[in-house]
């Protein structure tokens, strides 16, 4: 399997960002996008994905954080669209249960080439929680959702149950990455691209 590494940089006048991903990692992880609770997902992303993942954003989080947020979010997508080259070999389907004390969390992925997200289950006290202060706890899904069209992947991640916002969101990251891991990873039975089209 070839070097399995997605890079790119993209600049607005909102924000600057850096991704770079090695999806064949042991999840060594920098990560600075000047939104602290932000970090600490990304952190746990790379981490349990096992993905080498350097992220660096600045943005204008004194007006903020939605914009660094959301424009990180779609450049790591497109990094692990970068990564995942023609696909072949790998086993595509991946899913994870993380319980995270209170809170249970599912995520199942498709490295399908089609982009779609569903996300369900979180509690209503996710819309207006802010997350120490920096991190509203809305902008998950918008997070998934770019991920998920950027990738061109589909993702299905699910809050079964949970009340600590932090713990919620946590869980999900966690499981989204758990996921792609599974997914990415190379399977020794396939040589090829795993669909009956060819492509993905």
């Amino acid at each position: 399997m070839t070097n399995r590494v997605g890079r790119v940089e993209r600049t607005t006048r909102e924000s600057s960002v850096l991704v770079e991903i090695d999806l064949d990692g042991s999840g060594e992880v920098e990560v600075s996008t000047g939104v602290p609770f932000y970090d600490h997902m990304l952190t746990a992303f790379g981490t349990h994905g096992s993905f080498d993942l350097t992220v660096r954003s600045t943005g204008d989080i004194e007006i903020d954080a939605h914009h660094t947020v959301e424009d990180t979010a779609i450049v790591l997508g497109q990094a692990l669209r970068q990564a995942l080259g023609d696909k072949k070999g790998i086993r595509r389907f991946g899913d994870c249960w993380i319980p995270m004390d209170e809170t249970l969390a599912h995520a199942a992925v498709d490295v399908s080439g089609r982009p779609y997200c569903v996300h369900t289950g979180e509690p209503e006290v996710m819309i207006g929680f802010t997350v120490g202060g920096n991190y509203p706890t809305v902008l998950n899904r918008h997070v998934f959702e770019s991920i998920s069209f950027h990738a061109q992947i589909a993702v299905h991640l699910r809050v079964i149950h949970g009340r600590d916002p932090h713990h919620i969101t946590e869980a999900e990251y966690k499981a989204l990455a758990r996921a792609l891991r599974a997914a990415t990873e190379p399977d020794p039975r396939v040589g090829g691209i795993p669909s009956t089209k060819g492509v993905l």
